[in-house]
């Protein structure tokens, strides 16, 4: 949704790794394996997050948080490759995808992207705020968590590539899709960090809205 990316790998089938970005974040951790790891992550960011709020980013260490959930540092890596990691990754990107290519193939993919983010976004609000809301206060407030916004790693601009890419059915983005999947990213990590700043009192779905206005309208009156 944001610069956060997903924690799951690509998943791997018998002809080797999936060439299609889409495919793999689609892809369903059914299995009772891969609920178990869900749950485990989600420990281990519960506890963190609690730490941190309890003693600071810079005071907490990947040691403490393993303990706190009750694993080994070796298994926290496994989930998380830094502590950065714990807070610039999410799994909201294939409820994001699967929202995208349910939108009619031939709406603008500006109102595609206007209606599948707030709707994402007031589920997450229901459910997640407070989780939501901590991570991006920590990315405005630690500079280590801002710079690796800018990492390509953790640009949202290829998610919404992907998107644009499938939806056309082209093998190659074209350089309007680059440009459009640039602006959308951007804008929407803006945002987010907008609300972040305000300590959450905007309606997150409104300012979202008033965002996909402002690129619909190309910044008239800007």
């Amino acid at each position: 949704m944001s610069a956060a990316r997903p924690t799951a790998a690509p998943p791997v089938s018998a002809a080797g790794p999936t060439t299609d970005p889409l495919q793999a974040i689609l892809e369903e951790p059914l299995s009772l394996r891969e609920r178990k790891k869900l749950k485990t992550r989600q420990a281990i960011r519960r506890e963190a997050y609690r730490l941190i709020a309890e003693q600071g980013y810079e005071n907490t260490t990947v040691e403490q948080i393993a303990a706190a959930a009750e694993v080994s540092q070796s298994t926290f890596f496994r989930y998380f490759a830094t502590k950065e990691d714990l807070v610039l990754t999410d799994e909201y990107d294939p409820a994001l995808v699967a929202a995208l290519l349910a939108r009619p193939a031939d709406e603008p993919f500006l109102r595609s992207c206007r209606e599948a983010l707030i709707g994402l976004i007031r589920e997450l609000l229901q459910h997640e705020r407070e989780e939501l809301l901590t991570r991006m206060r920590l990315v405005n407030d630690v500079p280590a968590l801002r710079a690796r916004m800018h990492e390509p790693a953790n640009d949202p601009q290829q998610l919404y590539l992907a998107v644009l890419t499938r939806r056309a059915g082209v093998a190659e983005p074209t350089f309007e899709m680059r440009i459009t999947a640039a602006a959308i990213g951007a804008a929407t990590t803006e945002t987010v960090l907008r609300w972040a700043d305000g300590g959450g009192r905007q309606d997150f779905a409104e300012l979202v809205d008033h965002t996909f206005a402002l690129l619909e309208h190309g910044f008239t009156g800007v």
